[in-house]
């Protein structure tokens, strides 16, 4: 029954769904007009809302550029590859797949957003050792383990929350922070993360094509791509030494400078683990990368070549993030995301606003795929809407009721990515290297994960205690 609906929807998002800079054009259309008919905005306005935006997420464009090659560049190490094929030796079989593949990256989305990546290359290598695995499919998986990553370890707005001096602090909307022990740690959240967990894997295991109906990673690879000889990283970099012994190679292929310079980056972040926990934030995450990265290739010339091979595959991000953020301006700097969020609000009550909170934080991510972007346009409004609705509360039981709507908001974020393709930008660089697979090819098996998880959202907001 699900393979069927699957296929059903997959099917139609495949006739329907754009290429994913396209749907980023059309959203900026969107977000143009529904500012020009619902909050007056004056066309030239508009155009210079969308300007101001444009630039505003360029820092955080580098970072994810930074989170995929490095990623990847650690993918592709002798260290990843003995692992990859230990593992295919234990995964032998389309159902284990794609169940390993969905629960594994559950946990690491719960760890940080930005591990997607491992979950596309675990998906893939073990795509390419185990046959009968429908690639669309397990790309599905891939994106449908990102589900969990709200309420995890990297989640942007409980990482806010807890943040002193944070810009609902300084503006007063909040007084002080609220603490991850009510949001991350919450008994609502704990059962959120075991609910994904325990569901997707299952539904995406149930979605399985029969045999006849399988598109393998072998049937998606383009021509171009089946006629290069593959060579490893390692063997590329040697190919590239002088005839004669010399002092660039020497250098270029040091293990010396290698260790020096990672004992420096590991010491660093022995120190910041030690003094802050397990505090993992972008910049932690990628540094993390590198110097793991430059560890398992053992000298700089590999990992130069691991890095040249990784930086090939992030066209997407630096051609759709300033649009993303010029539609971030328009929602920010014309008052649409405050409007939206105070329209669906407007009826709420103490018993329903977490869950009108989760359908806000899901429809302002079709405009804001961004956590830290979309608590930016309209956190101050729920917060705000959060005490007048709960004007009579104690204040421990307000700070849970704001951390229950807040979490809301952060799960409906993640929700609509299943409909939203900006993040297949975060890992496509990866499992579609080399392929002729487009987001469009995954968004209809998403677009029944998005159904599934609706429930499980929309219970534990509800009735699950904080």
């Amino acid at each position: 029954m699900l393979a069927t609906i699957g296929r059903f929807f997959a099917d139609k998002f495949r006739r329907l769904l754009p290429d994913s800079f396209i749907f980023a054009i059309l959203l900026t259309f969107l977000a143009a007009i529904m500012a020009f008919m619902f909050v007056d905005a004056k066309p030239f306005g508009i155009v210079q809302a969308w300007y101001k935006g444009f630039w505003i997420l360029l820092a955080f464009a580098m970072q994810m550029v930074l989170i995929l090659v490095t990623g990847y560049a650690i993918a592709i190490s002798p260290p990843a590859e003995k692992f990859l094929d230990w593992l295919a030796t234990k995964v032998k079989t389309p159902v284990a797949v794609y169940g390993v593949v969905t629960f594994m990256g559950c946990i690491f989305s719960l760890i940080s957003w930005g591990w997607i990546v491992l979950t596309a290359v675990l998906g893939r290598e073990l795509a390419r050792r185990v046959k009968k695995v429908d690639y669309r499919l397990l790309a599905a998986c891939v994106y449908t383990a990102f589900l969990p990553w709200h309420g995890g370890l990297s989640g942007s707005i409980p990482l806010v929350l807890n943040t002193p001096e944070n810009f609902l602090i300084k503006t007063k909307v909040l007084d002080a922070i609220i603490p991850t022990t009510t949001t991350l740690l919450s008994p609502m959240n704990v059962v959120v993360a075991l609910g994904l967990l325990i569901v997707l894997p299952a539904l995406m295991i149930m979605m399985r094509p029969s045999d006849d109906q399988v598109v393998e990673y072998e049937d998606m690879v383009d021509e171009e791509h089946k006629a290069m000889k593959p060579i490893t990283v390692a063997e590329e970099a040697e190919s590239l030494r002088l005839a004669e012994p010399n002092l660039s190679d020497a250098l270029n292929n040091s293990v010396v400078i290698m260790v020096i310079i990672c004992l420096m980056g590991l010491w660093l972040l022995g120190d910041h683990f030690y003094t802050k926990g397990f505090d993992v934030n972008l910049n932690i995450m990628n540094f993390l990368f590198i110097m793991f990265g430059m560890i398992f290739h053992k000298t700089p010339f590999r990992y130069v070549v691991a890095m040249k091979r990784a930086c090939s595959n992030v066209s997407g991000i630096v051609l759709q993030f300033p649009f993303y953020a010029g539609i971030m301006g328009i929602m920010i700097y014309t008052g649409l995301g405050k409007a939206i969020a105070m329209w669906i609000a407007g009826t709420a009550t103490v018993g329903t606003f977490p869950f009108i909170s989760f359908l806000i934080g899901g429809i302002v991510n079709i405009f804001v795929p961004s956590g830290g972007g979309e608590w930016a346009v309209v956190g101050s409004t729920i917060v705000e809407a959060c005490k007048t609705l709960g004007a009579t509360m104690a204040p421990e039981q307000l700070t849970q009721f704001i951390a229950r709507c807040s979490m809301a908001i952060a799960y409906g974020d993640a929700w609509t990515n299943m409909i939203q393709p900006f993040w297949t930008l975060a890992f496509f660089p990866v499992i579609a290297a080399g392929t002729k697979m487009q987001a469009r090819d995954i968004m209809g098996y998403t677009f029944v994960s998005l159904l599934v998880s609706f429930f499980i959202f929309a219970i534990c907001v509800t009735w699950v205690p904080i």
